[in-house]
Parts: structure tokens; C-alpha cells; sequence
């Protein structure tokens, strides 16, 4: 009985943790200011709608636990270079993707010994070591989730970005082509165009006109933060050919086609994967159906 009552307190201080640790706490615009100001080279970051909302529904208390693994990191050496540019594409913070990455696996360390000690007070006796190793094996898969969770949107995010700069590429041409200066047709495309991508690009250009950077530094420091080659080659092609508008349009006509087949390519590859699930699948139940249909005759001439 003592050992049940130790371990159900155990998991339930851990439940505690977990929920207490996910409640979103509210902030003050006080506080915000004040950490915009002593964040260096996070103006842009933090400055767009998007991951200030992100950054509403953090909890405090996951952002002071994940500020401590974080620091442990560094300690270590471990920088996460790819992690984080990834995090920056979706607007959250390191911090707390650590912090929710431990309290899930503290989560599900303590859900085996939870069940092993409701089990022990119904009266029905588990082995000790049987909840510790499903503990730990839980503990390794709710760790990782988050990962998972991430490269799926990250790879989905991406996507979208690409076909957003497929548009964007056409909407400079077409600007170029009405007479206008490459600078001013970049900021007229991204103004014309809607979406997060369009929203990046277009405060990607007007951060550039505040720190004197030219539109095409701007476009490829925001294709290294966000990882899309295509940004990056098309912030090169328009340092190379800057004053020249009519390569230029040519150039982007040409990249806006092979971006829309490329995507095109992905896109039949994708169904076509599909199609063969689907395949696999109608074949499985093709077989159940044929043994539900012979086991009665085998059982009958077997006589089992």
C-alpha cells in the first residue's frame, strides 16, 4: 500500500507539473517592450504579427524552464543551427519547444507508473520493472513528437513559400515590364500579394530600406533564415543583373516557369504515391475478403 501511495503521488505531482506548465500566461505590454529592447537582432523576428501572437501563448513558466535547458546547451556546445531556423519559419521560440519536449517526456516517464499504481490499488499486482521500461519507452516517443510534428509543418510551410515566390516572381515581371525600377517592382509585387509568405517578403524589403541594405541582400538573408534556395538564387540573379531590366524579366519569367513545374512534378510524384497506397490498400481487403470466404469451406473439409 505505501509503495502505491508513493508512486500515485509521484505521477500525480507530474500530471501537476505538466498541466501547470502548459497554462499560457498573460504578459504586460511592459514587459514585452522591455525584452524587445534588450533582444539584439530581433527586431524583425519579433516585429511581425505572427510571432507575437506565437510568443501571447507561451507560458512563462515553460519559457524560464526552457531558458535553462537552453543555457545548458550552450554550456555544451550544442547550437541546433537547423532547429532554429526551422522554429524562426513557424514563429516560436526555442525555449519553449525544449521546455514542451521535456515536460512530454517527464509525461510519459510518469504515465506507466501512474497506470502500475492505479492497477496495484485496484488489486491487480504489476512486475516494477514492467512500468519502468514502458515509462521509458513512452518517455523516447512523446520526446521525439515534436520533432515530427515540426518537420511536417516546416516541409508544408516551405512548400507554400515556393509556390508563393512562383507569384512573386510573375508580379515583379509584370512590374518591370510597366517601367518601374527593380527595387520599386520588388516592393509593388510583395505588396500586391497576400499571405505569411508575401507578409515575410514585404517586411524582409521594408527592413532593408531602414538598415541601407539593398532588396536582393534583403531576399537572400531572408532565403538563408527561412532555408529556400529559390529565394536565394533569385536574390543573386538580381545582384548580377540589377541594371539591366530586360534580363531581368527574362530571368524571372524563366525561374517562375521551372519553379510551376517543378511543383508540378511534385505534385503528380505526391499523387502517384497516393494511388499506389490506395492500391496496397483495395489489395488487403481484397484478401481479407477472399479468406472470409473461404475459411468456413477449409474449416468444413478439415473438420477442425
Amino acid at each position: 500500500m505505501t509503495a502505491a501511495v508513493l508512486l500515485g503521488a509521484v505521477a500525480g505531482l507530474g500530471l501537476f507539473l505538466f498541466g501547470y506548465g502548459l497554462i499560457p500566461r498573460r504578459q504586460s505590454l511592459t514587459r514585452r517592450i522591455a525584452e524587445f529592447d534588450l533582444s539584439p537582432g530581433a527586431g524583425a523576428a519579433r516585429g511581425s504579427a505572427r510571432l507575437r501572437g506565437a510568443e501571447g501563448k507561451e507560458s512563462q513558466w515553460s519559457r524560464r524552464l526552457g531558458a535553462g535547458i537552453v543555457k545548458f546547451c550552450a554550456e555544451q556546445g550544442w547550437r541546433f543551427p537547423s532547429l532554429r531556423a526551422d522554429l524562426r519559419l513557424t514563429g516560436r521560440s526555442l525555449e519553449v519547444y525544449l521546455a514542451n519536449k521535456v515536460l512530454l517526456a517527464v509525461f510519459g516517464l510518469l504515465f506507466a507508473p501512474f497506470l502500475a499504481a492505479m492497477a496495484l490499488v485496484a488489486g491487480i499486482k504489476v512486475p516494477f520493472v514492467v512500468p519502468l521500461w514502458v515509462g521509458l519507452v513512452i518517455a523516447v516517443v512523446f520526446f521525439f513528437l515534436p520533432d515530427l510534428e515540426l518537420r511536417s509543418k516546416v516541409a508544408r510551410m516551405r512548400r507554400d513559400f515556393r509556390h508563393a515566390i512562383g507569384s512573386f516572381l510573375d508580379l515583379v515581371a509584370m512590374n518591370l515590364a510597366g517601367g518601374r525600377g527593380v527595387p520599386e517592382a520588388l516592393m509593388a509585387a510583395s505588396e500586391i500579394g497576400a499571405g505569411w509568405a508575401f507578409s515575410r517578403i514585404r517586411e524582409a524589403l521594408a527592413n532593408a530600406r531602414i538598415t541601407g541594405l539593398t532588396p536582393w541582400q534583403a531576399l537572400g538573408a531572408l532565403g538563408d533564415e527561412v532555408r529556400v534556395d529559390e529565394l536565394r538564387d533569385l536574390a543573386s540573379a538580381l545582384s548580377l543583373v540589377a541594371d539591366d531590366g530586360a534580363k531581368v524579366r527574362e530571368s524571372l519569367t524563366s525561374r517562375a516557369v521551372s519553379l510551376r513545374r517543378r511543383e508540378l512534378a511534385d505534385l503528380q510524384g505526391q499523387a502517384g504515391e497516393r494511388s499506389q497506397s490506395m492500391l496496397l490498400a483495395q489489395m488487403l481487403l481484397c484478401i481479407a475478403f477472399l479468406i472470409f470466404l473461404m475459411y468456413p469451406a477449409v474449416r468444413a473439409l478439415t473438420g477442425v
